[in-house]
């Protein structure tokens, strides 16, 4: 079922609190203390939201045990928000290049670098889930690989101003959407050879959705991303960076669709089959790895 005309998200109702004073604080100690010296304040912010924050806990349960298949204990919300905190936290390493310290195994890159040598560019769908700064990183580091990150605006800003705290380098490669010039920015980094992800689980508020069913129930997935594809006439992978505890990430690519000869006439139809399989990705991965899944509000939006 469609919905041409969602009510704001909740998601971009809920107002995000930063202070860069504390958080180049904890990039300081973070950088000169070490990981292991970070990661320790990590679980009393975990414990914090866990017993201070019930609506982000009730959330979290609810999705917990549609992933689990059972009744999510007060550990299970604990180990969700942890593993939220561990990934941000790695951004500070990762963005400073410090690949030394982490664990990355990378499945299905085969069928990415295949694409790549027919044409340049190709888009990456991900979700709230896990790191994709993870893949950034080590695009950059590792793999020579160009990735540049489609988000809201309102969002790019509060982004670049924390990575800015990080490393004011790391900045570079955001492109804000909702812009007229969004689209051509989007393409033109396509024509450079770069890959250009964007997160396709939450609506922006003002773009149809369709209900597909996740996790056992429907729950509202919008058409822009794949609107956006299409238009674009790109291939498509699913992506994520999986968060495996400790110092390991495991990054999956997997096809989509591959809108580079799809007809006009066939386009509705084909984004229609890309969503399907988008959602179908997500649940599976949501299973495989439950903590992974970084929305903390009523995504199935019962009323």
């Amino acid at each position: 079922m469609s919905r041409e005309q969602p009510a704001k998200a909740d998601w971009l109702r809920q107002q995000e609190k930063s202070n860069l004073a504390i958080l180049k604080l904890m990039v300081w100690i973070s950088l000169t203390f070490g990981r292991a010296v970070g990661r320790l304040v990590l679980y009393g912010i975990a414990a914090y939201y866990v017993l201070f924050a019930p609506t982000a806990r009730h959330y979290s349960r609810a999705y917990l045990e549609r992933a689990l298949g059972r009744w999510a204990e007060w550990s299970d919300g604990f180990r969700h928000v942890l593993s939220f905190a561990s990934t941000i936290h790695d951004r500070i390493y990762l963005l400073n290049d410090r690949f030394e310290l982490f664990d990355i195994e990378v499945i299905g890159a085969e069928a990415l670098h295949a694409s790549l040598e027919k044409q340049p560019g190709a888009l990456l769908i991900g979700a709230h889930l896990g790191s994709f700064e993870v893949l950034r990183a080590l695009g950059r580091g590792r793999a020579g690989l160009k990735v540049a990150m489609l988000m809201v605006e309102e969002n790019a800003r509060k982004i670049n101003a924390t990575l800015e705290a990080i490393n004011p380098a790391a900045t570079e490669d955001i492109i804000p959407l909702g812009r007229l010039d969004s689209m051509l920015q989007v393409r033109d980094k396509l024509d450079q050879g770069y890959l250009v992800g964007m997160l396709a689980d939450r609506s922006l508020g003002d773009d149809p959705t369709v209900d597909i069913d996740f996790l056992g129930e429907p729950a509202p997935f919008p058409l822009g991303p794949f609107r956006m594809a299409a238009m674009l006439r790109r291939p498509v992978f699913f992506m994520t960076g999986l968060y495996l505890g400790g110092n390991r990430y495991q990054i999956h690519f997997e096809p989509l669709a591959d809108f580079s000869d799809t007809p006009r006439e066939a386009r509705e139809a084909a984004m229609r089959a890309a969503q399907l399989r988008y959602a179908e990705r997500l649940s599976h991965f949501c299973r495989i790895a439950p903590y992974n899944w970084f929305n903390f509000f009523d995504f199935w939006q019962k009323k």
